[in-house]
């Protein structure tokens, strides 16, 4: 039998969808599955972005241009350029969903053996990303303790090598919503200038930012113009995630080139998702001001009743649509496929990430889960009533000095 690429048997598998199979035997068996496992917005997609693929009137549905149609890319531009971020649609390459804005990105930048260094932990398909491209991730550990802040400087600069070309944020963050101060993006600043990185900013929750907080980016920082690469998508700022619709943004203009050829190679973005997405540009603020109370109030509906259950730690997370909590187990991986497999409470359980999944190091996030609050509350109060009975019949349950208690 011919054998599997040495690439392909290194690609990792997606933790947030390995467990599918399982949840899909659970609501066979009738049981009701709470999915806090993707971030897939239960959010309405805006109006305008519906109505404008309905109103579609085109006889010949044709290739678009490899860096997106101009019209499009005027509209992006205008947008940027309300949150300060002065482009020009040259500065602008329109991709397939912002999963190629970033494999763009790194293939543009990064040659294979090169390293990018990236806070753990951090979305899981970076690690995908960067095993197609051949890429070594340098994952650097945050905490839960302080709720994922931003590692010190002094520890970025010990993983700083020749083979160090970028270092990857992602703000506000998924798993963790952590949301990076300006403080501490002047601090990766002062870095990439220092050792010529690039600053790859993954912004695809720009609008979620709560308590009143400001989101700030690379791009609103002065003199490392050449230096920052923005990737960023529709899929949750529109809820719009099957659309497949994302970009990369530099003013850097020889990324723009090289990523222009990359994006000539797989031809070209579709043309109904960039009608979609000029509609969406015109989306009201009262959308967006309606979507971030309605997720604040998931954030504290969750939030509280994780701090509510015995054992359990979870951060306060300042943006996106996620939190990363500490439950009192023994294997986070287990813990999700046993919810699937064998707990119920009142016919009833919840579909979660294992942590381990978003961490790089080795044994990191070993008794923590991520939950994306993309449910109603009373779907996210039912799911948390129900994580409480499981954390009091596990098997694997920790209690007092590490011990494992075996039921409760």
């Amino acid at each position: 039998m011919p054998k599997i690429s040495h690439k392909g048997q290194h690609m990792p598998a997606s933790p947030i969808r390995k467990l599918t199979p399982y949840a899909d035997r659970a609501k066979l068996a009738g049981k009701k599955v709470y999915h806090l496992n993707i971030g897939q917005p239960d959010i309405e997609t805006p109006a305008g972005m519906l109505e404008a693929i309905k109103n579609i009137d085109f006889k010949v549905w044709a290739y678009t241009p490899s860096e997106g149609t101009l019209s499009y890319r005027k509209k992006l531009t205008g947008y940027y350029n309300k949150l300060g971020y002065n482009i020009t649609p040259e500065n602008i390459i329109v991709t397939l969903g912002g999963s190629e804005a970033i494999t763009i990105a790194m293939m543009a930048c990064l040659d294979p053996g090169d390293e990018v260094i990236i806070p753990e932990p951090f979305y899981a398909n970076y690690n995908g990303f960067a095993c197609q491209g051949g890429i070594v991730v340098k994952p650097i550990l945050s905490h839960i303790e302080n709720g994922f802040a931003l590692p010190a400087i002094a520890e970025f600069e010990q993983l700083i090598t020749p083979k160090t070309k970028a270092i990857m944020i992602c703000s506000p963050n998924n798993p963790t919503g952590y949301l990076y101060s300006k403080d501490e993006l002047e601090a990766l600043k002062a870095l990439a200038l220092k050792y010529d990185l690039y600053l790859f900013s993954d912004e695809a929750y720009r609008e979620f930012c709560y308590d009143g907080r400001s989101f700030i980016s690379p791009m609103h920082l002065d003199g490392i113009n050449d230096n920052v690469i923005v990737v960023d998508t529709v899929s949750k700022r529109y809820s719009a995630c099957g659309a497949r619709l994302g970009c990369l943004i530099t003013k850097n203009k020889h990324v723009i080139a090289t990523g222009l050829k990359f994006a000539q190679a797989r031809l070209s973005p579709g043309m109904v998702e960039q009608i979609a997405g000029e509609a969406a540009v015109d989306t009201p603020d009262s959308y967006f001001e309606a979507v971030n109370k309605e997720y604040t109030n998931r954030r504290n509906t969750i939030v509280s009743a994780l701090n509510k259950m015995d054992g359990v730690f979870c951060p306060n997370p300042g943006g996106a649509f996620y939190v990363v909590a500490q439950l009192p187990i023994d294997n986070a991986d287990k813990f999700c496929q046993w919810m699937l497999e064998t707990f119920s409470h009142n016919n009833q359980t919840v579909m979660m990430a294992p942590a381990t999944g978003f961490y790089s190091t080795h044994g990191a996030g070993h008794n923590e889960v991520r939950m994306a609050y993309v449910l109603n509350i009373n779907d996210i109060e039912s799911a948390m009533v129900c994580l409480d009975e499981a954390l009091k019949v596990y098997p694997g349950r920790k209690v007092g000095s590490g011990q494992l208690a075996v039921g409760r």
